[in-house]
């Protein structure tokens, strides 16, 4: 069974300040996430290994863009982004873990 089955797959957006290196000018960009949600329970079909699986299974997001374009007019080069995670382990509620 594949691990798709045990989440429940969407897309958000988060707002993250990031600097040019070109230009060196810092704004916020919203950046696109992949938020895979950990099932209830089990699919229909599962044996017991997929059933151990799915008991070891936590929520998490992960990164989708790895660039974006400056948000100055007189640059507008593409960077990529870096110094941040591209994936996170959500808490029970669905949320971010606190620091």
């Amino acid at each position: 069974m594949e691990e798709r089955a045990f989440f429940i797959e969407s897309q958000t957006t988060r707002p993250l300040e990031l600097q040019c290196p070109f230009c060196r000018t810092s704004a916020t960009y919203e950046l696109r996430w992949m938020v895979r949600k950990k099932k209830n329970r089990p699919p229909q079909g599962a044996d017991e290994l997929d059933r151990a699986r799915f008991e070891k299974a936590q929520s998490y997001m992960v990164l989708l863009d790895d660039k974006v374009s400056c948000k100055n007019l007189r640059c507008r080069k593409r960077f990529d982004v870096s110094g941040i995670k591209t994936m996170a382990f959500l808490n029970a509620e669905g949320g971010l873990p606190k620091d």
